[in-house]
């Protein structure tokens, strides 16, 4: 019913910058929340970011103050500002969303930080 794809993801050294964004397609009803996870091999995957219908925003301890997350309506796409890069950033970001009381993801796109 909704297909999110996410983009933005590569290499980078620690301090630098990435954007990622997120555009979802197909049957939506509404503004919805949504939100950037992140998750390594082998660990639990974890909220970085979300942002709700009326654009308020939640960010994890870790990102806060380096990481920004909006959206654009309009295109139904989410961003996710990633400046000041570290190592332990390092991991494959998924997008997240729900519809209708029904939970999307998208495939991911990973985020490598090197030293």
């Amino acid at each position: 019913q909704v297909r999110l794809v996410e983009s933005g993801g590569g290499f980078v050294q620690a301090g630098g910058s990435l954007r990622l964004s997120c555009a979802a397609s197909g049957i939506i009803f509404g503004i919805n929340t949504m939100g950037w996870y992140r998750q390594a091999p082998g660990k639990q995957r974890n909220l970085v970011a979300v942002i709700t219908s009326g654009s308020s925003t939640n960010y994890a301890d870790s990102v806060k103050g380096r990481f920004t997350i909006s959206r654009d309506n309009a295109k139904n796409t989410v961003y996710l500002q990633m400046n000041s890069l570290k190592p332990e950033d390092t991991d494959v970001y998924y997008c997240y969303t729900k519809n209708r009381g029904v939970d999307y993801w998208g495939k991911g796109t990973l985020v490598t930080v090197s030293s």
